[in-house]
């Protein structure tokens, strides 16, 4: 590919940019990636890209198949680390988290999810960040830092957050420059792994959040109400969190007509998302007769008891009410397996 063009950069940003096509143009395929599972760093990433397109043109127009630190000199092997970006760290942060967040939701069920599938999915995320630009880290050290944290953190509704922690101070204690490459490789190839890497990411996540749209909302609603209860002691910054969080909704309740939600009123507005998912949850442990602080194994405890004692087999002579009951039994549970899922604990 020959010299980037400033001006397609920015048309690329303008009509793209939060799916990361001006890093397609620009070569920076870690930095696209970024963008495609974060649609541009939430809004953010992307607005905040506008003054930086020309450096970012400018070190695509180097050679290159030659790694550069930022002021556009090629760097020698055994060169010091880049230094260290306080925006690069918030990111693997928080990105850490977002990709543990994804797997919670849709790969949970999977057997030894959080000593081995979380970790992994949060230590991806970090070192998604840590590579973007010119920059990378030791991948093998930023996984095994969340391998070794993860099961200290075991089933917590906020070990993602020491997890990613951990995963960025690794990451950030062992970065450097990229080394450089022999050629550019073809745009074609670069497309075709971009692709895998959103469809590995999309897939899973995407399945649970339209086949199992209660129990994802709720896991989200969990996960938001225990960061507003943890931040407690902070009410500055529960409030600004709380705003922000409110701000789609109460620009969706602006222009249809609605008043919005004023400060506070965070649970309210769960309330009314998951309000479905409460009411057959709660429905379906009162026939189980089970506790809403049951755990997972007490319920298909329960479960299997129940079915026992009214098969139709065993009750012969009260046949249409045991049917009765068996089916509403193998309802409940069925109901709660599928809202359970995406949240299972240890």
């Amino acid at each position: 590919m020959g010299k980037r063009k400033l001006w397609v950069t920015y048309w690329l940003w303008a009509v793209g940019g939060p799916v990361g096509l001006h890093h397609v143009y620009l070569g920076r395929d870690s930095h696209a990636l970024l963008w495609m599972l974060t649609f541009g760093g939430f809004g953010l990433g992307w607005l905040r890209e506008f003054y930086r397109l020309p450096a970012y043109v400018e070190s695509a127009n180097h050679n290159p198949t030659t790694a550069r630190a930022a002021n556009g000199r090629p760097v020698r092997a055994g060169a010091a680390p880049p230094p260290i970006s306080l925006a690069r760290f918030a990111g693997q942060v928080c990105i850490g988290i977002y990709f543990g967040m994804a797997a919670l939701i849709g790969l949970s069920s999977i057997s030894a999810f959080y000593l081995l599938v979380l970790p992994l999915a949060i230590g991806t995320g970090v070192h998604l960040v840590s590579s973007v630009g010119e920059q990378t880290s030791d991948l093998r050290k930023t996984l095994t830092a969340c391998l070794v944290t993860s099961p200290v953190f075991y089933g917590h509704a906020l070990g993602t957050v020491p997890v990613s922690i951990a995963a960025s101070v690794t990451a950030a204690q062992n970065r450097r420059y990229k080394p450089g490459m022999e050629r550019e490789e073809p745009l074609g190839a670069r497309l075709y792994r971009l692709g895998l890497a959103w469809l590995a990411f999309s897939a899973p996540l995407g399945y649970s959040v339209f086949y199992n749209t209660t129990a994802t909302l709720s896991y989200a609603a969990d996960s938001v109400a225990a960061l507003l209860d943890w931040l407690w002691f902070f009410p500055s910054l529960r409030f600004l969190l709380e705003s922000c969080l409110l701000l789609p909704y109460r620009a969706f309740s602006l222009l249809t007509g609605g008043g919005g939600e004023g400060p506070g009123q965070w649970e309210k507005v769960l309330e009314r998302f998951i309000s479905e998912h409460s009411q057959r949850r709660l429905a379906a442990l009162q026939v189980l007769a089970v506790s809403s602080e049951a755990p997972f194994e007490e319920i298909t405890q329960r479960y299997r008891e129940l079915v026992k004692t009214w098969h139709p087999d065993h009750n012969p002579h009260q046949a249409g009410e045991a049917s009765s009951r068996f089916l509403e039994i193998q309802e409940a549970y069925e109901t709660l397996l599928r809202l359970h899922r995406p949240q299972r604990g240890p």
